[in-house]
């Protein structure tokens, strides 16, 4: 099985690229949500951030007070790590979980959609990228307008993240969302035909006989890893 990693940056549109591909019934992991999901009242994760960070940090129902967290952790680097020492691996398992039973289920392929997968080591671990990408300018006009904000804070708010310039450096597919909604609909609709091309007929074989899925997964990893480090010396 093909695993697809999609990112962007803020406002770039990677959103309504994923809703698209849900709509074609395209298998998504998405880790926005499995970020809130593996903090939800029960969860292991819950109860270290609450045991380092105090019960205050939770709501009268249990749910954690992400407003009373972001607060604790915004000028504070230290517990601003430990809160991504608890959170990360766990959204990783779960991530790898939801893959597996894509996998499991016979799927061609999977999304993995996931915001900072440039930023973080997720990247090495898809067998594609695709980058949602506008430009620079369309990308602060719609920062503004989604949040009212004004051209100063939206601008540091971007300038705080990797550009997305940036990330296309590391992209084999770019969708871009600098027109209108029917625009990108077909930037989708092509996007979805080269997936299926590209992932080819071999994952009905790797699905019936795991050990080569298996195998033939890392060599493609491995190879992907060595070819993307070659590019981005290139630039």
């Amino acid at each position: 099985m093909l695993v697809v990693g999609l990112t962007g940056g803020i406002a770039t549109g990677k959103s309504s690229v994923s809703n698209l591909l849900k709509g074609k019934h395209i298998p998504v992991v998405d880790a926005d949500i499995i970020a809130r999901q593996v903090v939800e009242p029960g969860t292991p994760a819950l109860a270290k951030i609450a045991a380092f960070f105090g019960p205050e940090i939770l709501q009268s129902d249990g749910t954690l007070d992400r407003k009373k967290l972001g607060s604790i952790i915004f000028n504070d680097e230290i517990k601003r790590r430990k809160l991504n020492s608890i959170v990360h691996p766990a959204v990783r398992r779960a991530l790898l979980w939801g893959v597996l039973g894509h996998w499991l289920r016979g799927s061609k392929y999977c999304i993995v959609d996931v915001p900072l997968l440039i930023e973080g080591p997720l990247w090495k671990w898809v067998g594609k990228i695709v980058v949602v990408y506008c430009s620079a300018e369309v990308q602060l006009a719609r920062l503004m307008q989604r949040d009212n904000s004004s051209r100063e804070d939206a601008s540091s708010r971007l300038n705080s993240q990797l550009a997305i310039a940036d990330k296309v450096q590391y992209a084999d597919h770019v969708v871009d969302n600098s027109g209108s909604l029917e625009e990108l609909e077909a930037h989708v609709d092509s996007l979805v035909r080269v997936l299926n091309r590209e992932a080819g007929w071999t994952w009905r074989f790797s699905w019936i006989f795991p050990p080569w899925g298996i195998f033939s997964a890392m060599w493609m990893l491995a190879w992907r890893a060595a070819w993307r480090s070659r590019k981005l010396k290139r630039t």
